[in-house]
């Protein structure tokens, strides 16, 4: 990840379709915004249904960005050629939180190890080239309760540091959720800390 370690790389939508042919076979390369685990599964399973006639359909992914989780699928390749050939190029992208898949269709010549792992790392490469990829700040929600009367002071503080308040409950009392980039978390928690009847919490 990026050594501020508080912005992030990723995609919002999904890849257009690309095409590489290496002897006649096949690699159609996609690339997909997952937040979870659970989401890999629907769309292999889509894109084995779209290219029934794929012998395989190989997939790495990553999620997280303070601590990190990844898979890589051969799919029936051979070990190690086509799944960490393609998730190598989710790392020289510094992406995070997507879902980069291949699917081979053979066309009569085998390629050898080699040349699977060079097609599958080229189709992929191809395909992140495609995808828009944006930076994104790593962020954390603090919850804010003070009384009516505190109102000014806490924002001032919020329009003072730039802060966004993701959204407020007016009650009894006030509520405040506020998103912080996460390098000033620690700075804005102490100053709300230390200011007299306001309660923060994260």
């Amino acid at each position: 990840m990026n050594k501020e370690k508080d912005t992030y790389l990723t995609i919002d939508k999904p890849s257009p379709e690309i095409l590489y042919k290496d002897r006649k076979s096949k690699f159609f390369g996609y690339v997909f915004p997952i937040t979870t685990e659970d989401d890999v599964k629907p769309i292999i399973e889509k894109l084995k249904k779209q290219h029934h006639t794929a012998n395989h359909v190989c997939y790495a992914w990553q999620l997280g960005t303070d601590t990190i989780r990844y898979r890589a699928n051969d799919d029936g390749e051979p070990n190690n050629s086509a799944g960490l050939p393609i998730y190598g190029q989710i790392q020289a992208y510094d992406l995070t939180n997507v879902l980069v898949a291949v699917a081979r269709i053979f066309g009569g010549t085998k390629l050898g190890v080699g040349g699977l792992i060079s097609a599958y790392k080229t189709a992929a490469q191809i395909a992140l080239d495609e995808a828009e990829i944006k930076k994104k700040i790593i962020t954390k929600l603090y919850a804010l309760t003070f009384d009516y009367k505190d109102m000014n002071s806490v924002m001032r503080v919020i329009k003072q540091k730039k802060l966004d308040i993701v959204s407020q409950k007016l009650e009894a009392n006030c509520t405040y959720v506020i998103s912080v980039r996460k390098t000033k978390a620690n700075e804005i928690f102490t100053i709300f800390n230390t200011m007299q009847y306001i309660k923060i919490k994260d």
